[in-house]
């Protein structure tokens, strides 16, 4: 009855915890979705050496209208290598296509957008420098030309920018892209060419429109951060979602050695400012457009003298093992929330799993296989004690025809049972209990990882992991393994409303699960196959066990 009872409450919980989870966002604030209009400034951060932050949305001088129009205005050229093609004007990365993710499977599908400068989708990264005296440099193209676009045979494909001041400051900017690289690193050269010394300051920032929030807690988005996240070496990995930008209060932060970024599902944008170089961290909020940026410390330069800055951007998807190699803690932007740490190496296991499939479906399986070993002894010992409840049971139901409606009676005469026959009727509880994170551990992996987006199983039936199952053939056999398994449960001494739970179960389980991504069902079909298979083993084996005589 234990078991049972354990298991009742770990499904009620787990349905009650996503309806939780789905209610907390429904509530939160939705961000304004109209085009952006220019409002009254906050005060503006002054970093290190007192040079008030360059003219940006969001903190800033400018508004987001300004800002907006000044992309609209500016000329582009297009940067692009294997996975990624950008359009910049020098200052603005105002759009970016994912080359090898397209937007959905059908052919011919055009790939994901992250960078937009189109207002009611606006998200752009912008890198400037704005004098002391004020005045932000503008950029022109060094080469005549629109485009710059990866050679065949070649590593890496440039676009170099050039401005200059009135003062004589010059800079070169050179924009680089490697072979199969998300990273795009961003190379400053100054240059005091002038008869007087120069000041000023850089600003990186990423600005955004926030799209729509979407709800719904079999919708995988729904899970995943939208909004901002950042990371130092002292408060390590920090984040705010968007209806939280002006409610959680100012980031004033200075941060040596971190990142900013904005986030969404399976896709980042993230700016990794020079690592030995003082910054201070700002979020703001200008009519819709969100801004998270980094604002360097005051440079300066003698007539004569140079200063290099190196950055950078990466846009794109969120691999972890490419994050992890840009910058330290870039990988956390792979939110598992609370359950980072077991939901880190899951993820590793499941990527070796694939190299050795090439298909995420089987590797999920063999996943589910893995763990099931792992737990295997204590499983083991749950089935054990079902299996001899379930031999017990005629002798249980005795006693209960014996003692009628005195249920104190009944409950001590089958506890007394238990001690007799050294069945632990709480056996039952640790499995499932340790089980319980690693489930929600493999849940949210599956919901982040961006590998499993539009991944095939089965070709013809689950054509992508992360949808729902076309047919309706996973959450009905989810159901039927589930009914199976509780027809093999023992339940004794257990009331009749409680049966009647327990006997709804399967179908409310495979309802709720007829609306969750193909791959989470997956793993659940082969968890309770497995299980079933398990407990079918066990109860032949103790079988041949004689119940003790009364």
């Amino acid at each position: 009855m234990t078991q049972t009872r354990t298991f009742l409450l770990f499904a009620w919980l787990m349905v009650a915890a996503l309806l939780w989870m789905e209610w907390n966002k429904e509530q939160a604030p939705r961000p304004a979705a109209a085009v952006p209009q220019a409002t009254t400034q906050a005060a503006v951060p002054t970093v290190a050496g007192g040079i008030p932050a360059a003219s940006v949305p969001g903190g800033a001088a400018a508004s987001a209208a300004s800002a907006m129009a000044a992309v609209a205005a500016a000329p582009t050229l297009t940067l692009k290598n294997d996975v990624l093609a950008l359009q910049l004007d020098g200052r603005s990365i105002t759009g970016a296509q994912l080359l090898k993710y397209p937007q959905t499977r059908a052919a011919g599908s055009l790939p994901v957008v992250l960078f937009d400068a189109d207002p009611a989708r606006y998200f752009v990264a912008r890198s400037h420098w704005t004098a002391a005296a004020g005045g932000e440099l503008a950029f022109r193209p060094e080469a005549a030309g629109r485009a710059a676009v990866l050679a065949d045979g070649a590593n890496a494909v440039s676009l170099v920018f050039v401005a200059n001041s009135a003062e004589g400051l010059q800079v070169r900017r050179t924009y680089t892209l490697a072979r199969g690289s998300y990273a795009l690193k961003v190379r400053d050269e100054l240059a005091n060419a002038g008869a007087t010394p120069w000041s000023g300051q850089v600003a990186r920032q990423l600005l955004r429109n926030p799209p729509p929030a979407k709800g719904g807690f079999t919708n995988p988005e729904a899970f995943s951060l939208s909004g901002a996240a950042w990371w130092s070496p002292e408060e390590k990995y920090e984040k705010r979602k968007y209806p939280d930008f002006v409610d959680d209060g100012p980031l004033d932060q200075q941060v040596t050695g971190g990142w900013i970024a904005l986030s969404q599902h399976y896709f980042l944008a993230a700016w990794v400012p020079p690592k030995d170089q003082p910054e201070l961290y700002s979020l703001g909020v200008q009519g819709a457009v969100h801004s998270i940026g980094a604002h360097g410390e005051k440079v300066e330069l003698a007539p004569g003298q140079r200063y290099t800055s190196d950055a950078t951007l990466w846009v794109g998807p969120k691999l972890a093992d490419q994050l992890e190699a840009v910058a330290p803690g870039l990988e956390l932007a792979l939110d598992y929330g609370m359950f980072t740490p077991l939901s880190k190496p899951i993820h590793w296991l499941l990527t070796q799993l694939h190299k050795l499939t090439a298909n995420w479906g089987w590797a999920i399986v063999l996943l589910v296989v893995l763990i099931k070993l792992a737990l295997y002894p204590l499983s083991a010992a749950q089935y054990k004690s079902m299996a001899k409840m379930r031999k017990f049971q005629p002798r249980i139901e005795q006693l209960k025809e014996r003692y009628g409606d005195d249920k104190q009676k009944f409950q001590m005469a089958m506890l007394e049972l238990y001690k007799k026959e050294k069945i632990n009727p709480a056996g039952g509880c640790l499995p499932i209990l340790i089980q319980m994170p690693v489930f929600l551990a493999l849940y949210y992996v599956l919901l982040e990882a961006v590998e499993l987006r539009q991944a095939p199983w089965i070709a013809g039936w689950v054509n992508d992991l992360t949808a729902q199952d076309p047919f309706f053939i996973l959450p009905i056999l989810n159901a039927g393994i589930m009914f199976l398994t509780q027809k093999m449960t023992p339940m004794v001494g257990m009331d009749p409303m409680q049966k009647k739970m327990m006997q709804m179960m399967p179908l409310v389980m495979g309802v709720m699960f007829a609306f969750f991504p193909a791959g989470l069902v997956l793993y659940w079909v082969t968890n309770g196959a497995l299980g079933m298979l398990q407990q079918w083993w066990n109860t032949k084996r103790y079988a041949a066990e004689a119940p003790a005589k009364a």
